[in-house]
């Protein structure tokens, strides 16, 4: 069910009445099965509703010359194209990361319940924040960060959106990943993310084997990467934050 993932992301970062819950447990939507690459909206696009990443991940792409960039990954409750609400013209292409499943809920629907509910309204505004905060990390990253932590930092983000949500457990998550994915995220080449993860290994950071990324030392990961989960602004984090 939709609602369930929506509900336990906005929980996480806002909290919600018990009136905004029923609201959104009424929502009317439309379940998809997605495949690798199968893309969501495309630049010029118009959407008539917003998605709901139920299972998998998407992304937000964008080919510069010849070389595709990811701008930011998707999970598991996240609404990723929100802001078509107010902004309705797609500017980068939304894809799916593997095989994934989302739920679109209709705009006229989505309008309806926010002008009836302030805390609601108030909810997306934060989430739209949100997303626009995680942006201006990942582009502090691309910019100011040298290849290892620049990976390290994308791991560690994933890892604490998973835990946001109950998806990371055991020190490790599940993602469709390839090193491909990652090398488009961080901006290096093939051969360079290859080094990079190797490395990682070599200092018992991070092991990856098929669809499940393990972190070995979240530590010591997240002082490499000078990450802190603030920026997140989960209200009740499941694990204090790491120093430096």
């Amino acid at each position: 069910m939709p609602h369930q993932k929506l509900i336990a992301r906005l929980q996480a970062v806002s909290g919600l009445s018990e009136t905004d819950r029923a609201s959104l447990k009424s929502m009317p939507y439309t379940v998809k099965n997605l495949g690798k690459g199968d893309v969501v909206a495309r630049p010029g696009d118009r959407p008539l509703s917003c998605s709901i990443v139920l299972s998998g991940f998407l992304c937000r792409q964008r080919t510069v010359f010849t070389r595709n960039q990811i701008t930011s990954f998707y999970v598991p409750g996240d609404m990723p194209d929100l802001h078509a609400l107010h902004l309705p013209v797609m500017d980068r292409e939304l894809c799916s990361v593997g095989s994934s499943t989302i739920a679109s809920v209709p705009h006229s629907y989505l309008k309806t319940l926010l002008a009836g509910s302030a805390g609601l309204t108030n909810a997306f505004w934060r989430e739209t924040l949100i997303q626009s905060e995680i942006h201006r990390q990942w582009v502090d990253n691309l910019g100011s960060r040298q290849a290892l932590p620049r990976v390290a930092h994308v791991f560690c983000e994933i890892a604490a959106r998973l835990e946001s949500v109950g998806l990371y457990k055991q020190k490790s998550f599940d993602a469709p990943f390839t090193q491909e994915t990652i090398a488009e995220a961080c901006g290096i080449s093939l051969v360079h993310t290859n080094r990079t993860i190797q490395e990682m290994r070599r200092q018992s950071l991070i092991e990856w084997e098929g669809k499940t990324i393990e972190i070995l030392r979240r530590d010591q990961l997240e002082t490499l990467a000078e990450f802190s989960p603030s920026y997140l602004h989960v209200l009740n984090p499941p694990r204090p934050v790491a120093a430096g």
